[in-house]
């Protein structure tokens, strides 16, 4: 498949100025597509045996130079499209040159990202958005450039700077992502070409530690759950650990804000706050009972968290924020009553559920040990791809 470009004055036609229009002629195949350069000129001042302004021309220097522009721009385009073995015809060479890259540099990006989140009530996220977003003013200065700016030895300076400023492997893993994200966004929305994409040779996934097991023994988790209480917040949190072992380690938001309605035939069935990813589980005698003892004719939630007085998004997250902080302040004193080798907090429970069934002898592909820590993709799926009567059986092993 060949193709020529050139520019041509179109003498067929004449503006109201009394000019003839400046036209791209691509050929390919024996078929010719015009489009317009945008400019015109005098049909007397043009070589049409050679194509060119002639030398009397008026602007004929910037014109050649708008005309050598122009081809170069198709000509470099045809050259990418071979590079990547991609077939095209002569619209789809006009599109993807009359169609550049949008303009969007890392700081609009960034705030647009946030405030999207914050309008689809993703609190979180945005705060998390936001959190690097400052981290990357603070060690750019500004950001008022593009993706394109953003290469390897860019993202080895903010490695570097990161690391001086004293955050954890895990910290910095964390931010690396969230702008590989962005980075992604600005592809897929036209900011930033394909080709600029510095994450396949800077390699994310090395930003990685393993942090210290949090999983306790099945003996301890008796211990928890049959430890008596004698104050109504330690009584909770007791309660609230207990629930989430029995419940496939519901985390605490997703514990939170789940309804009455959400019980089902005897099971529990909920939408994850994080991944929106639909969750179903029986609902062991345990668990039952610690429903009742909390249910509330006055509140549609089951635990004393959330209640009616709390209707926006940003209410939710700071009542939820000021309790898990009491809920986990005595968890970590009750952890030191009981002589436990880890701090205990209400995330323990979802750990030590996981791997109570893996000691147990039950599938790893049906539990997933990391549950959340490698991948919260495969923490979703183990419980939506299998039967009920599957995750019946496996979660008879919890005690």
């Amino acid at each position: 498949m060949t193709t020529s470009i050139s520019v041509i004055c179109y003498k067929y036609k004449t503006l109201s100025n009394g000019e003839n229009p400046l036209m791209v002629r691509i050929s390919q195949n024996g078929k010719r597509k015009l489009v317009s350069l945008g400019i015109s000129v005098n049909h007397k001042f043009w070589n049409f045996e050679k194509q060119k302004p002639k030398p009397n021309c008026p602007n004929k220097e910037q014109i050649e130079i708008l005309i050598t522009n122009k081809l170069n721009e198709f000509n470099n385009q045809i050259i990418e499209f071979k590079s990547e073995n991609k077939d095209f015809t002569a619209k789809t060479l006009i599109e993807k040159v009359s169609k550049p890259v949008k303009r969007m540099n890392v700081n609009d990006l960034f705030l647009q990202e946030i405030a999207q989140l914050k309008k689809e009530e993703r609190i979180r996220y945005a705060e998390c958005h936001d959190y690097v977003y400052k981290s990357l003013l603070k060690f750019n200065k500004h950001l008022d450039i593009y993706f394109s700016d953003i290469d390897v030895q860019w993202l080895k300076k903010y490695e570097a700077w990161l690391r001086s400023q004293g955050n954890s492997e895990n910290t910095i893993g964390f931010k690396f992502r969230t702008l590989r994200a962005m980075y992604n966004i600005a592809i897929k929305e036209g900011y930033v070409k394909a080709e600029f994409y510095p994450f396949k040779e800077y390699k994310v996934s090395k930003l990685h530690e393993d942090t210290p097991k949090r999983a306790i023994v099945k003996d301890n988790v008796k211990k928890i759950v049959s430890t008596s209480a004698n104050n109504a917040y330690k009584e909770l949190a007791i309660d609230l650990f207990t629930f989430s072992y029995f419940t496939g380690g519901i985390n605490f938001t997703d514990m939170a804000r789940i309804k009455h309605d959400n019980i089902i035939d005897g099971r529990l069935a909920y939408k994850r706050k994080k991944t929106k990813k639909l969750i179903q589980l029986p609902l062991q005698p345990k668990a039952m009972g610690i429903i009742n003892k909390y249910k509330s004719p006055s509140n549609p939630y089951i635990f004393p968290i959330l209640s009616t007085f709390h209707k926006t998004e940003q209410q939710k997250i700071n009542r939820i924020h000021k309790v898990i902080g009491k809920v986990n302040k005595h968890l970590k004193a009750l952890g030191v009553e009981l002589d436990l080798d880890k701090k205990l907090t209400t995330y323990v429970a979802r750990h030590s559920f996981s791997t109570t069934l893996k000691r147990s002898g039950v599938s790893t592909s049906l539990i997933c040990e990391a549950l959340g820590h490698s991948s919260e993709k495969i923490t979703q799926i183990y419980l939506d791809s299998f039967e009920n009567d599957q995750i019946d059986e496996a979660m008879s092993n919890l005690l």
